[in-house]
């Protein structure tokens, strides 16, 4: 057994069959975050629970005609039906009691169940998520990059300007923008929905059109569907990239301004060597976190966009089922945002310990 003297413990020296193991750390790690993702979740279904009730309004009054709330028998079956003659304690209990057998409910306004409508509306959202994030990662990083290098000439000046604007343009004006010049004065794209109405959609596999129908050999109807993409993409792109660039910029220049990063330069060594591996690393590790919030908060669903451009997705059903006070439907979707956020820091922790090695799981 060998011995090392740095990194000792104040006794005298330690040993390496004294230190963690490596899998072991991220097995602890891991039973941490799944606890306390156990207690988000069931957080989450009280404050849910809670702010239906204080919320002005009535699920009945939200969901039944006025022919049928001039009925009593109507009224009390209704309320006998989805458990709302229960006390408060009695519906939220029972709802926990079905969450652990994995029953998310039956939705009140489409009479499905809400992992039916989630299995239906997430792969949508998620076809707008997926492309938009990639785009953005490119595009922003990359300028970011350029204005970090230029900093203080008229690229940065350009740069930070249109950043600005970018952060400071609301999505619906945008997204109005955007449909008007591309739909209506220049016939280019599509004007919303996922399909032309020509198309029947393919058979589902990823519930994502556009994977769907290449995987089923349809090309005219995965060149269809994105098509309908480009529109609402292109507006989640620019915002996405008008937040990226601002934080890439950010952290290159603190990292441009460390002594190692001087010493390389002094050193000789050539900017690409400079960059590649010593700027870069260091530079992203930031901009993961930022990224990982800008992913989940696209995965949780763009109600605004999506209602513009008619993108059946999460953002919509969660506005359709706040609207009509649907509460297994609220719970579902606040579940899933939930749970998307937390997978997303769980993943943006373990990129933390592949890109700077100085980062350890704790």
């Amino acid at each position: 057994m060998t011995t090392t003297v740095d990194d000792a413990e104040p006794g005298g020296v330690t040993t390496t069959a004294s230190r963690p193991r490596p899998h072991r750390s991220l097995l602890v790690f891991l039973a941490k975050r799944v606890a306390i993702t156990a207690g988000l979740l069931l957080g989450v279904t009280i404050v849910t629970f809670g702010l239906v009730t204080v919320v002005p309004g009535d699920p009945v009054t939200a969901n039944l005609s006025d022919q049928a709330l001039n009925d009593p028998a109507t009224v009390a079956a209704f309320r006998e039906k989805w458990g709302l003659d229960q006390p408060l304690y009695v519906q939220y209990l029972q709802y926990l009691g079905n969450l652990l057998t994995g029953d998310l409910g039956i939705s009140q306004q489409t009479g499905r169940t809400v992992t039916d409508d989630l299995l239906q509306y997430v792969p949508a959202t998620m076809e707008l998520a997926i492309p938009t994030m990639v785009l953005a990662l490119l595009i922003g990083t990359g300028i970011g990059m350029l204005a970090a290098v230029r900093n203080g000439r008229i690229t940065d000046q350009l740069i930070r300007v249109g950043a600005l604007l970018g952060l400071s343009t609301p999505p619906f004006w945008l997204s109005l923008v955007v449909l008007y010049v591309f739909f209506y004065q220049l016939g280019l794209a599509p004007s919303g929905g996922r399909l032309s109405t020509d198309f029947s959609p393919p058979p589902t596999v990823t519930g994502m059109y556009t994977v769907d129908a290449a995987l089923a050999g349809q090309w005219d109807v995965a060149w269809d569907a994105a098509q309908h993409l480009v529109l609402p993409v292109l507006v989640l792109t620019s915002l996405t990239v008008a937040m990226l660039v601002r934080f890439v910029r950010s952290s290159m220049l603190e990292v441009l301004q460390q002594d190692y990063i001087r010493a390389a330069y002094a050193k000789g060594l050539p900017a690409r060597v400079v960059f590649r591996r010593h700027l870069l690393r260091a530079g992203l590790v930031p901009v993961i976190t930022v990224s990982g919030l800008a992913f989940a908060s696209l995965l949780s669903g763009t109600v605004l966009v999506e209602n513009i451009f008619g993108w059946p997705g999460l953002g919509q059903y969660a506005y359709r089922s706040a609207t009509a006070l649907d509460l297994p439907a609220i719970l579902g979707v606040s579940l899933f945002v939930a749970l998307v956020y937390t997978l997303v820091n769980l993943a943006v922790d373990l990129l933390y310990g592949l890109i700077d090695p100085r980062i350890r799981l704790s």
